[in-house]
């Protein structure tokens, strides 16, 4: 995966983590990180394919946080350190949120991508009990469907569309 995703999937990771805290303790902290970052990182490849994609999203900018804080209430007023908000990709972070809710939709995604792009997703694709644990808000359809529900259809026709040209 091109290197020029990295403050995309970096600040996805980190909304995500935000608007749906894992379980306390510094291992659950680590497997919903790791749930996160493998979901934002396969929906940013879904996403962005090409390095002229990401060259367009650097020019154009990701479009920032702000209609998802306010979708999850999200209070930021005391985060002196928002500018890492500016680089949050709205699509990523709701392709992301479906991915998380649906490991079998998250499966056929990784499938369809490139795999030298996305990488190791086992969290993802084939979450145990471990991670369920570790972030019960992170992996709740329920609680991700506003977010989920933003660009799913979006998502959804692209898979299929990828899986008719496979076909």
């Amino acid at each position: 995966m091109s290197a020029d995703l990295t403050p995309v999937i970096a600040a996805g990771t980190r909304w995500l983590l935000t608007a749906f805290p894992p379980a306390p303790g510094a291992f659950s902290q680590a497997l919903a990180e790791a749930q996160a970052r493998q979901a934002v990182t396969l929906a940013a490849a879904l996403r962005y394919p090409a390095a002229l994609d990401a060259e367009l999203l650097h020019l154009l900018g990701p479009g920032g946080s702000a209609r998802l804080d306010w979708l999850t209430s999200a209070d930021h007023g005391g985060d002196a350190d928002a500018d890492w908000r500016t680089w949050v990709d709205e699509t990523v972070v709701s392709w992301a949120a479906c991915l998380l809710a649906a490991s079998d939709l998250a499966a056929h995604a990784q499938h369809l991508a490139d795999r030298g792009q996305a990488g190791e997703l086992t969290r993802l694709t084939r979450p145990g009990t471990h991670e369920y644990d570790a972030a019960p808000l992170l992996r709740h359809p329920d609680l991700l469907e506003p977010v989920a529900a933003l660009h799913r259809a979006q998502l959804l026709d692209l898979l299929d569309n990828e899986n008719a040209a496979l076909g």
